[in-house]
């Protein structure tokens, strides 16, 4: 008789306890999966019937936020400085570019912070600022595996924007104190067409721009940069403009050991025709030739 109850009551506690984490997979009962909820959140906020990506997003100054205008904060990583030329007046960078915006038309049930956002990698799915890189020569995205660019969405509607550039942009050069000289290289970020009436770019707040550590350059060093703003108006409007001073300082150790130690070497050798005989005339024009001609050699870079 007890080990029937015992065996009774032992079965009722497996039941209990299989009942109570089937209970506990979900509110519901049953297991989610959360990928087809991230499908089904895309297919319905992201809908032909729901959203415009021509359209822009309203402002952020509450009641009247449908006609302030869209604010977009921008951040910098810069990766590398692959060349700083002189007779071109100009320098290749490659960065990662970040954009930040909120539009409230990609609000989201996040499921109880299950879902903390969503990636795309297609840019058009939503809405871009059509920020331009003003003194921009050339420039090219990265591709390789993939596209190097992606688009997260929060359950708020905030999107942040990043993607790996290299750009070619101009620097106007003063050169009178070559090579003690420093350079200002500008990279300077404007909205083509959005004027101030619609959209503002402003620098991220706490560290907007970050350069990698052990930054590497040819013949200069990075001393400092600086942020600023560079709002421009023409016939058209005013248009929201953002820039980064960069200030090189050119190495002189390296004009010290490539143009001014060899060239006091030179004339230090062309000293030696003076303690030649008057009389040894090939040897002095000799000397005075092949030190001409390496003159000329180390002045051409050749």
């Amino acid at each position: 008789m007890d080990s029937n109850i015992l065996l009774l009551s032992l079965s009722l506690f497996v039941l209990y306890v299989a009942q109570l984490s089937w209970c506990y997979q979900s509110p519901q009962g049953v297991k989610i999966n959360y990928r087809e909820k991230e499908k089904e959140v895309l297919d319905q906020i992201l809908g032909p019937s729901s959203y415009d990506a021509r359209i822009r997003p309203s402002g952020e100054n509450g009641t009247d936020s449908t006609e302030a205008p869209t604010v977009v904060r921008v951040n910098i990583y810069l990766r590398s400085i692959s060349k700083i030329d002189d007779y071109k007046m100009e320098y290749s960078v490659q960065l990662t570019f970040r954009e930040q915006w909120l539009d409230e038309r990609l609000k989201y049930n996040d499921y109880d912070g299950r879902i903390k956002y969503l990636t795309l990698t297609e840019a058009s799915r939503v809405w871009m600022p059509d920020l331009f890189f003003s003194n921009e020569k050339e420039g090219h995205f990265h591709n390789i595996i993939m596209p190097n660019v992606y688009i997260r969405i929060h359950p708020q509607g905030s999107v942040l924007y990043s993607i790996r550039i290299s750009l070619t942009l101009s620097c106007p050069m003063n050169l009178k104190l070559y090579p003690l000289d420093r350079q200002s290289c500008s990279l300077k970020m404007a909205s083509y067409g959005w004027t101030t009436d619609d959209l503002i770019f402003l620098w991220k707040e706490g560290d907007p721009v970050q350069v990698v550590k052990n930054l590497h350059l040819p013949r200069f060093t990075l001393e400092k940069f600086y942020t600023d703003y560079c709002n421009s108006k023409t016939n058209t409007g005013a248009y929201s403009c953002l820039k980064v001073d960069l200030l090189f300082k050119r190495e002189f150790s390296y004009y010290l050991i490539q143009i001014y130690i060899p060239c006091c070497m030179l004339v230090i050798v062309s000293w030696v025709s003076f303690w030649l005989d008057q009389s040894a005339v090939p040897a002095r024009v000799s000397l005075g030739v092949t030190t001409l001609l390496t003159m000329a050699t180390q002045t051409s870079g050749k």
